[in-house]
Formats: structure tokens, C-alpha cells, sequence
């Protein structure tokens, strides 16, 4: 299986989208857990990175250094 890589302040895209409509996300918190920010509506969520890894479909935009 894959690796999928992802850092800080990326774009991500969601298998399933969030209930507003909105499908990208953006990581806002890394370690143990994931913590996402819903780009549409700002609704935050707080994952298992193990949960995150297998339902994170794509990185859309990543961050610039």
C-alpha cells in the first residue's frame, strides 16, 4: 500500500465529503491525531491518524515552505 504524504496547512480532499457540501479540508494539527478544518463551513475534526491516512483520497494543494 501506498504512503501518502501530507504536512502541515495542506488541502486535502476526503473520500466522503462533509455534510455542507464541501469536499477539502485543510490540516490544521499533526501527531497521533489529525486535526482537519472543514474549508466551507470551518467546522473542525480531530481523527486517528491510522482513520485519516486510509480515508484521505488526495492532497489537493500542498503547503509551500
Amino acid at each position: 500500500m501506498e504512503q501518502k504524504e501530507f504536512q502541515l496547512n495542506d488541502i486535502v480532499e476526503m473520500k466522503k465529503p462533509h455534510p455542507c457540501g464541501t469536499n477539502r479540508w485543510k490540516v490544521i494539527r499533526l501527531g497521533m491525531d489529525i486535526r482537519i478544518k472543514c474549508e466551507g463551513c470551518g467546522h473542525s475534526v480531530l481523527i486517528p491518524r491510522r482513520d485519516f491516512t486510509r480515508k484521505l483520497k488526495k492532497v489537493l494543494e500542498r503547503q509551500e515552505d
